[in-house]
């Protein structure tokens, strides 16, 4: 059961639809009418959940049908709805793009079926008017058990354009048209690599754009429509998976270990490190760690008798000079690592733990130099993509054979080989999703491991623990 929380879900025809300006723009609209909104974003970005996050004044949930599974999606889903009145979902590329080609897994689709979720496609309405209904008629008939309840028609025209979308799709039998944004009637939201830049960045002006979002939604969507149609989500409860069960990821599910004494966990917080995923956070606090968050761009000390030190992914690069120049936050990192304490660097900050970090520009800043290798950044994406990893190794996250999954998005590499004198190695497996060859990963020495393997460890209860026991058997 996924609970009675009306749900419509925000899909689009491919990316860069405007799925994030429409989904950020309605849930402020309604929360603007007094509602309560909690946020989803299907798939493992960082970026898009800050705006949803702003948006809604409440943290956003990324729902991963490939990262997890349906069980985790739906008890996810539930728990954050429980005090909502209604959940906004936004979702990832197209409608139907996931994981495989040939199938639903990781898809918007089949997050929205789970959910018994509605779904308003919106689309890219410049330059077309029947065609439009050719082209929802398509998404409407792939897959019969996606409930498709109405269209938005994004960067549409005149008035007269508006009304001849409305009629293709009404003629055609389709579901109907429930908003119709002109260009231009939405702000532009800064992008950065293959993403929108995060919310809480300084220079975003996120506050202004949000109310102009929620005024272009209130004037151009039919938003009383749509929280009729969510209601649909809430009549009754979500239909299993809807795909066939081969299409299912079901990994082994392990009862919750038992909550254990209090431990002491860093984890960085900032313009440079911010990609977490929310529920990762709170997995760890609800087996018992205390979760602290430092700076390091702004502190100068960490928090008091930490036991452990997560440092996770964001924008080390956009701040490397900062980073560089605060001697004192370095020398505690490096104390740090060196007292046998664990420490979990993930992407970004398996860049602040190397030697050094070379910008696009060309600019090089010396790093925690803990990690023996220098890292630069690209002008192209290096890796993107799911991954699958097999320990190899006894680690943080367990012993070896244990398996978790998660996904990787850097425009950086190492430009250093590890020697074997370094006294690194490497304890992870990968397969990645996309069938490309995976290199070297998850290096560990000690009781520190870095990765640029974000991964999703909230709904494998026992990796949790054995980071918690990790820390507590260092302190």
């Amino acid at each position: 059961m996924t609970g009675t929380c009306p749900r419509i879900v925000i899909a689009g025809t491919e990316s860069g639809v405007g799925k994030t300006s429409l989904a950020a723009g309605l849930v402020r609209a309604l929360r603007g009418r007094g509602l309560r909104v909690q946020p989803f974003k299907v798939g493992p970005d960082f970026l898009d959940p800050t705006y949803l996050a702003l948006a809604a004044g409440r943290t956003c949930y990324n729902l991963d049908g490939w990262m997890t599974d349906q069980t985790y999606v739906r008890q996810l889903f539930r728990r954050a709805t429980a005090d909502a009145d209604l959940a906004v979902i936004e979702g990832v590329m197209g409608l139907y793009d996931g994981a495989h080609p040939a199938t639903l897994e990781g898809s918007t689709a089949e997050v929205a079926i789970w959910l018994n979720a509605p779904v308003l496609l919106v689309a890219n309405a410049h330059g077309v008017a029947r065609s439009l209904a050719a082209t929802v008629k398509g998404f409407v008939e792939l897959e019969r058990c996606v409930g498709i309840c109405g269209v938005i028609a994004n960067r549409s025209g005149s008035e007269t354009h508006r009304a001849w979308l409305a009629e293709a799709l009404l003629q055609a039998g389709l579901p109907p048209l429930l908003g119709a944004v002109p260009r231009s009637a939405l702000p532009e939201l800064k992008s950065r690599h293959l993403g929108l830049v995060a919310a809480n960045t300084r220079d975003c002006l996120p506050e202004t754009a949000m109310a102009a979002l929620a005024a272009a939604v209130e004037k151009h969507v039919e938003v009383g429509r749509i929280l009729a149609l969510a209601q649909m989500g809430a009549a009754s409860p979500a239909n299993g998976t809807g795909v066939p069960a081969a299409e299912a990821h079901e990994p082994a599910r392990d009862a919750m270990p038992e909550k254990n004494a209090s431990v002491r966990i860093g984890y960085a917080k900032d313009d440079a490190f911010h990609f977490y995923y929310p529920d990762n956070l709170e997995a760890l606090a609800r087996q018992g760690a205390e979760l602290l968050a430092f700076s390091p761009l702004a502190d100068r000390a960490l928090p008091a008798e930490l036991q452990g030190i997560y440092l996770g992914g964001g924008y080390p690069e956009e701040h490397a000079a900062a980073l560089s120049a605060n001697a004192d936050m370095l020398g505690a990192l490096r104390a740090f690592c060196a007292s046998g304490r664990p420490v979990y660097a993930e992407c970004g900050g398996l860049m602040y733990l190397a030697r050094e970090l070379t910008t696009a520009a060309g600019g090089r800043f010396p790093m925690l130099n803990v990690f023996p290798a220098s890292v630069r950044m690209l002008g192209a994406c290096k890796a993107i993509g799911y991954a699958e990893v097999t320990l190899e190794h006894d680690s943080l996250w367990g012993r070896r054979g244990s398996t978790f999954r998660g996904h990787e998005f850097h425009y950086s590499e190492m430009d250093t080989p590890l020697s074997a004198e370094s006294g690194w190695r490497t304890v992870y497996s990968v397969r990645r999703r996309s069938g490309r060859p995976a290199g070297p990963e998850g290096f560990q020495k000690g009781r520190v491991l870095a990765s640029y393997v974000h991964g999703h460890f909230a709904s494998h209860p026992t990796l949790i623990a054995a980071f918690l026991r990790a820390c507590r058997e260092s302190a």
